[in-house]
């Protein structure tokens, strides 16, 4: 069986995503690398390890995780598409198995909110890890630049703190944000991140559970 330490050490993989990032680098886009996608697969195995997920389906979301955002490398528009593509003759050429490819392959093709769905648990635990890395270091530019930051600059460099914590009832899945709104304002996060959050809640009740957004201790979703 392929493994997600095999994925994250493969050399072809870890080209993909550097590149793809570099891409989005130039139109101006947060970070989107290897801080980006480790932080999506510890969150999306916290989310099904926590819900009782065999260890196997752990591993394979971890695995498209690491590879969701590849399709990057392609073109922002449509790039859950072209990253499922991308992925599926990866894993194919790697040997994996077919049922464990379309799982993968699913997932990823449908972890962004233009026109995903979460169409299995899989798919929604890529979404609500994707959606919930909200941090101050994927923004690009500088401290000294604040005055240049677009609302997307803004709304991360804000968060000072983002967790994405389960209730021990498992029927609450819960993304607690500390901002600092001498950066950014609460509005400003709903203006960018309001279809996304959206999309979280449809997650979250794939997985049986109710979805809340919590800002600086106020309860907004």
């Amino acid at each position: 069986m392929i493994t997600f330490e095999e994925i994250k050490h493969n050399d072809a993989i870890n080209t993909y995503i550097k590149k793809a990032d570099e891409s989005l680098a130039v139109l101006g886009f947060t970070e989107h690398s290897f801080a980006h996608v480790g932080i999506v697969a510890a969150n999306s195995k916290y989310i099904l390890q926590t819900l009782g997920f065999s260890e196997r389906d752990v591993e394979l979301v971890q695995i498209a995780a690491y590879l969701h955002d590849i399709g990057n490398l392609v073109n922002r528009v449509d790039h859950s598409q072209s990253g499922a593509v991308m992925a599926f003759r990866i894993l194919d050429n790697l040997g994996m198995d077919p049922a464990e490819i379309s799982a993968i392959v699913t997932a990823i093709g449908n972890h962004d909110e233009g026109t995903g769905r979460p169409v299995s648990p899989m798919a929604a635990a890529l979404i609500l890890a994707d959606k919930s890395d909200v941090r101050r270091t994927r923004v690009r530019r500088k401290e000294k630049e604040i005055p240049d930051f677009d609302i997307h600059d803004r709304v991360n460099y804000s968060a000072k703190k983002s967790e994405l914590k389960i209730n021990e009832n498992h029927t609450i899945i819960k993304l607690k944000l500390s901002v600092d709104t001498r950066f950014g304002s609460v509005m400003d996060y709903f203006e960018i991140f309001m279809n996304r959050m959206l999309l979280c809640r449809k997650a979250a009740e794939e997985l049986g559970m109710e979805f809340k957004l919590i800002i600086n201790e106020q309860q907004l979703i």
